[in-house]
């Protein structure tokens, strides 16, 4: 089963919950009793390692990001992965 995680969009509460897919989405923030939670996209917790995987999926050295950042890695660029 999944971890879906919430944030209260009145008092800034984050929760985490293990929850079916087939689950109703949570609602009510425990902190502050509100109807005001909303989902959260994360990243996975987990990678999928071993044969039969596709060759650039896990690739190291300088082929490892193979759409790199528009700023060549140095920040500043808009949905850069590295930090401001």
């Amino acid at each position: 089963m999944p971890i879906f995680e919430y944030q209260c969009q009145q008092c800034g509460h984050q929760v985490a919950k293990l929850q079916k897919l087939s689950d109703a989405p949570l609602r009510t923030c425990p902190s502050c009793a509100a109807e005001a939670l909303s989902k959260l996209i994360s990243v996975p917790g987990f990678r999928l390692k071993g044969s039969g995987w596709y060759e650039t999926d896990f690739k190291s050295g300088p082929k490892k990001n193979l759409a790199a950042p528009e700023c060549g890695g140095q920040g500043g660029c808009a949905g850069c992965p590295v930090g401001d």
